[in-house]
């Protein structure tokens, strides 16, 4: 797994103030998205012991909620392996802080992946330039839901996060 960046002390990516790790890699290509630099798999740098104490450290700060991995997408075929088992180890190291997941899948497309059974929160689908909101909470375009996977997995059907669409 590769990625571009580690931001520290985010509130636009998630409730609370969050770490956000920026993953390489995407297949969507999505028409006016704001970091194409990522699509490319070998791009960035490989996610090492390193980076991941860097992320633990922004973790063990009791004022950040949690984490958000974007990018890219952490959903991209190459990531899937990594990313399922990062989420496994910040789950039980922080089983008190959040996680969120952006993805260009739509949840019908991707519900029964592991990696769902580690995620608190899912930001869904391709951005759509043609319906692009900047008024929108925590997503781009109008397609886009902000699910709680929690709830959603509890009661079978697509529970979107509260003050959302």
């Amino acid at each position: 797994m590769r990625y571009h960046n580690i931001t520290k002390d985010d509130m636009l990516n998630g409730e609370g103030l969050r770490v956000v790790l920026w993953l390489a890699g995407c297949d969507h290509a999505c028409p006016g998205c704001h970091n194409p630099i990522t699509w490319d798999a070998a791009g960035g740098i490989p996610f090492d012991e390193a980076a991941k104490e860097e992320l633990f450290a922004e973790l063990d700060k009791d004022y950040i909620a949690g984490v958000t991995l974007s990018g890219g997408d952490p959903l991209y075929c190459g990531n899937r392996e990594d990313v399922t088992a990062l989420c496994a180890e910040i789950r039980k190291r922080y089983p008190q802080k959040t996680i969120w997941l952006y993805t260009g899948y739509t949840w019908k497309e991707i519900h029964d992946l592991p990696v769902i059974n580690w995620i608190d929160v899912l930001v869904d689908g391709r951005f759509v330039q043609q319906i692009a909101n900047s008024q929108l909470h925590w997503r781009g375009s109008e397609n886009q839901m902000v699910i709680d996977v929690r709830r959603t997995c509890q009661l079978g059907q697509v529970v979107l996060l509260d003050g959302t669409k």
